[in-house]
């Protein structure tokens, strides 16, 4: 045993940081353009980057999710809303960069130019294939009614009749599809069967984001982006798990701050049972006895951290928790038997953190804090003293515990006004960050820095080194850490 290697330094009973670790860099072979951070995110699925946001509900709504699906990572709608409220985002996630749209949204000839318009403020897509009696018989634009003034005259004065269209048969192919979008040039072809029923639409926005987004976290069989949402042990959870697989979602997170309990266990062997396509990222757990018990009940993934967020104060008021290295290393040196893959979740400060988070065994960094602030984020924007500020709150916070999510600490709407809620969090702001386009840039480029000097190309070699003892580390005293941060300087940028 190396005395520089995890084995070593993660063998004992003290529990160690990030900020405790520094790794020591190995010899570098190849260019940062060489490195590849693809990653399995859950069992089944796959990623091009190692980032997952946090489903917060000051983190990850519909633009989080859409802007970091199609940047590569992965965006987790929280369970702080109505079922109806989650279940359109998710649709709106599948709909946004699709490869086929499967069961768009279709007008009738007999609709007025009215709610046309209405439809196309409230869902954002600007064509629709107008059908009767299930058959295609046309497609309305907002080109088409752009200067109606009678709002009252009917799609089927202006619709784009079947016969001028371009359709292809249901039997085309995705890449055929494409094709032939690029040779017509117009916007969207509908899918039709043998009967005339349209199957489904292909629209050119989406060939352009193919070409845009390379990286985006596309489901390998529609080509749709991926979407994932969370789910609570709460008595709605079953109800709320159905609605979110009727519309469409690939991957359910179940939110617990302490996820080795009988609730969750018995709600993913729920889901196994009646959704096995779905799979599930469980947790969140600090121990190797807690991910044995969630991944015997069907996990596919599970998540790491527990009282260790920029927000999070459940160790202060629990007593309760792990240091997060120490956490990371244990349960994934565990999961890694069972080929589940670990989401690090929580004490990520910089790209610095990241690096450290993957080296020591996580396929992915859940983001809450980094994200905070970005535009994206759900809520509008605050000045402070000429400062951007964006709210941004624990799920664990009293501010939060007065809405649904209490259930995510053992309050239930039955006894939630008769018990005393017990804050595990804050509530804050945070400076504005900007978009993710190009903070998560900023970030991913520290993290393929970190993997050059460490002299490895992608996860799974630097996954090998940390077990074969090739891969070193140091603790790091109070002063070394002070060290390495800017010090004895007045200010900078």
């Amino acid at each position: 045993m190396n005395k520089y290697d995890a084995k070593n330094i993660f063998n004992n009973t003290t529990g160690y940081t990030y900020d405790d670790l520094i790794l020591l860099p190995g010899f570098i072979s190849h260019s940062v353009s060489d490195i590849n951070l693809e990653t399995r995110v859950t069992r089944n699925y796959s990623i091009k980057l190692p980032i997952v946001s946090s489903p917060m509900d000051t983190v990850t709504e519909r633009e989080m999710a859409i802007g970091l699906g199609l940047l590569g990572g992965l965006g987790i709608i929280h369970a702080n809303m109505t079922i109806e409220n989650q279940c359109k985002i998710i649709s709106e996630v599948k709909r946004h960069n699709n490869g086929f749209i499967n069961n768009p949204i279709t007008i009738s000839p007999s609709d007025t130019i009215e709610k046309v318009e209405n439809i196309i403020s409230k869902k954002g897509y600007t064509g629709y294939p107008v059908v009767e009696n299930e058959v295609l018989v046309g497609m309305i634009t907002n080109r088409d009614i752009d200067f109606i003034t009678d709002k009252s005259l009917l799609v089927s004065q202006f619709m784009t009749p079947l016969e001028q269209l371009t359709t292809a048969p249901s039997t085309t192919s995705l890449e055929e599809a494409q094709e032939l979008l690029k040779r017509v040039k117009c916007k969207r072809i509908p899918i039709i069967n043998s009967s005339g029923n349209i199957v489904s639409l292909i629209c050119r926005r989406d060939i352009l984001n193919k070409t845009d987004y390379p990286n985006a976290s596309r489901h390998p069989k529609t080509g749709q982006l991926l979407a994932a949402a969370a789910i609570t042990t709460h008595s709605d959870a079953r109800e709320r798990v159905d609605k979110l697989v009727e519309a469409g979602v690939d991957i359910l997170c179940v939110d617990s701050s302490q996820g080795n309990s009988i609730y969750q266990i018995q709600l993913i062997k729920y889901i196994k049972s009646k959704h096995p396509g779905i799979d599930i990222i469980a947790g969140n757990v600090v121990t190797q006895q807690q991910s044995k018990n969630l991944i015997e009940a069907g996990a596919d993934a599970l998540r790491v951290g527990m009282g260790i967020g920029s927000i999070c104060t459940t160790q202060n008021v629990t007593g309760i928790g792990r240091p997060q290295a120490s956490a990371v290393y244990h349960v994934s040196q565990f999961a890694s038997k069972y080929n589940i893959p670990i989401i690090a979740d929580g004490g990520i400060s910089s790209s610095g953190s990241i690096v450290k988070a993957l080296s020591i065994g996580s396929n992915c960094v859940m983001l809450g804090s980094l994200l905070a602030g970005t535009d994206e984020t759900p809520g509008e924007f605050s000045y402070h003293d000429g400062v951007r500020m964006k709210k941004y709150r624990g799920m664990g916070s009293m501010d939060a515990l007065k809405n649904r999510m209490g259930g995510r600490y053992s309050y239930n709407s039955s006894s939630i006004s008769k018990e005393i809620k017990v804050a595990q969090g804050v509530s804050g702001e945070v400076v504005s960050k900007g978009s993710i386009n190009r903070h998560i840039p900023y970030l991913i480029g520290g993290v393929k820095s970190g993997l050059q000097n460490l002299g490895y190309c992608n996860l799974r070699e630097l996954h090998n080194a940390l077990n074969t003892g090739n891969l070193l580390m140091e603790i790091r005293s109070f002063c070394s850490q002070r060290e390495g941060n800017v010090h004895d300087i007045f200010n900078y940028d």
